[in-house]
């Protein structure tokens, strides 16, 4: 059939008044400065150091120097034009121990950092924690027992009581089950335990933290916004065969239901009880009134998306092949007994993620149709690809452009189907470390070269800008004949 006479027509999709467009960024991954005015270390500076943990021994203690280039990027945020900046404070920063008194000189750092942000008309969104787990603390058994939850309240507050004047919004955690599953599951993340046990142990006490954490900040920020983000995905089944569905539902319940059921319906879904019966000490954390503290009224709910999953039981994995999968080696989680498929023809990031923005709209509607009408933010959606300085001086990311347009669209079709986002933040301002990838992967809209630090606007900058200046989205349709 010949397509001669088609025809691409641009079409303009605009948001509502006052939508929050903002990039974000994590403390360990951009301030580098790893023992400046007092800071201690964290579980990624111990992981980082350790032979094998990280791609070619890369660590976070440069990373991007936000810590000494903190006006040149508050300048690269202004220029954007975004209405937020989320950052995240590194605990370690504040308490070096853990515990304690604050340590004043980092408080300090974040305190020029929110007043550059409001200096500019830029409101700040303040992540409590991201991964940067004072040291101490860890080896004190770190997010497995309680005693870790107790000491984060003390640190909200500490946090709380210098910058809650001019911080309005505020996330308790993001992603805590990187910080669980990856961290003392899989071992890919830090502290780099592989105990199932432990990490369904800390899933609780992570959200147990979450729930001390909100009548703090209420009580010394009664203007607070509080939510929490957590990364959420759209598992599809391979097939319509009982076991794919159940496998499907496995790996629904590990990464989302055991987060959003305890948030916001004071309980742990019983399949995953039941399946992590036998793992210690695992669920057996949990004490009488925990989950009432953990399902505390929000105000927000976080959402970072970036892929769709598609899984199959383990036992069909030949199944897939034949019609035509690529089903992935291993499975992080052997307990699932679930394999990953990757769907043929579909475009993947450089971090090997499948690119498929509806799933991003069947989240957020499936999120508004079980557990909450809240405000949504979408807080992280972004892509890593091979970028590169061309001749020119120019990064031509036109890949991270059709992947933020086709996402932002998606935010688009969640709003026309009644779902209350809010706001959408690119992920990430700057290439910064990547965890246990370092430095290999690019996630930013804006280059930087780490040798010398030196920083340089993408095309999807740009084009990022021109969004936020229109409030809307274009996409493009094909129109065809023949």
């Amino acid at each position: 059939m010949s397509t001669s006479g088609s025809s691409i027509t641009n079409h303009t999709r605009p948001f509502p008044p006052g939508f929050l467009w903002g990039t974000a960024t994590a403390s360990y991954q951009i301030e580098g400065a790893a023992t400046a005015d007092g800071r201690g270390p964290s579980i990624w500076d111990t992981f980082s150091h350790r032979p094998g943990a990280v791609w070619n021994g890369d660590t976070g203690d440069v990373a991007c120097d936000h810590y000494h280039r903190m006006s040149q990027d508050l300048d690269l945020l202004g220029e954007l034009g975004v209405g937020a900046y989320r950052f995240s404070v590194a605990w370690p920063r504040v308490q070096p121990t853990g515990q304690g008194p604050a340590n004043q000189r980092g408080l300090d750092f974040y305190r020029r950092l929110v007043d550059g942000l409001r200096d500019r008309n830029i409101e700040p969104t303040l992540t409590l924690y991201h991964w940067d787990l004072p040291q101490p603390l860890e080896d004190a058994g770190g997010w497995c027992v309680r005693d870790t939850a107790e000491r984060f309240a003390e640190y909200v507050d500490i946090v709380a009581r210098a910058l809650g004047d001019d911080v309005e919004r505020w996330i308790t955690l993001n992603e805590p089950w990187c910080s669980s599953w990856l961290g003392y599951g899989t071992g890919r993340h830090a502290p780099g335990l592989h105990d199932i046990g432990k990490a369904a142990a800390a899933n609780h006490h992570l959200l147990l933290a979450h729930g001390m954490a909100i009548p703090i900040l209420r009580s010394a920020v009664p203007s607070a916004k509080v939510g929490i983000t957590l990364n959420l995905g759209d598992h599809r089944p391979g097939s319509k065969h009982e076991l794919d569905v159940a496998a499907a539902q496995r790996a629904d319940g590990n990464l989302n239901r055991l987060f959003l059921e305890p948030v916001f319906r004071g309980r742990y879904p019983e399949d995953m009880l039941a399946h992590y019966a036998t793992s210690k000490p695992g669920f057996s954390v949990i004490q009488d009134g925990d989950l009432k503290i953990i399902s505390q009224p929000l105000d927000f709910l976080g959402v970072n998306y970036y892929f769709p999953s598609t899984v199959v039981d383990e036992s069909r994995a030949t199944e897939a092949r034949l019609a035509g999968y690529f089903v992935a080696p291993n499975e992080q989680f052997p307990d699932l007994r679930v394999r990953s498929l990757e769907t043929p023809g579909r475009d993947k990031t450089a971090m090997d993620w499948e690119i498929e923005a509806s799933g991003l709209t069947a989240l957020l509607v499936r999120i508004r149709d079980e557990y909450t009408t809240l405000p949504i933010y979408v807080t992280e959606n972004g892509a890593a690809f091979d970028d590169y300085v061309d001749p020119n001086g120019r990064v031509l990311d036109n890949n991270r452009v059709a992947y933020l347009q086709e996402h932002i669209s998606a935010v688009h079709d969640a709003i026309d189907a009644g779902v209350n986002v809010q706001g959408y933040f690119v992920w990430s301002l700057l290439d910064n470390f990547e965890w246990a990838f370092g430095y290999s992967r690019r996630f930013g809209i804006v280059w930087v070269d780490f040798p010398t630090g030196e920083r340089l606007p993408k095309e999807s900058f740009h084009w990022y800008r021109d969004t936020i200046h229109s409030n809307s989205v274009e996409y493009a349709t094909s129109v065809g004949s023949g």
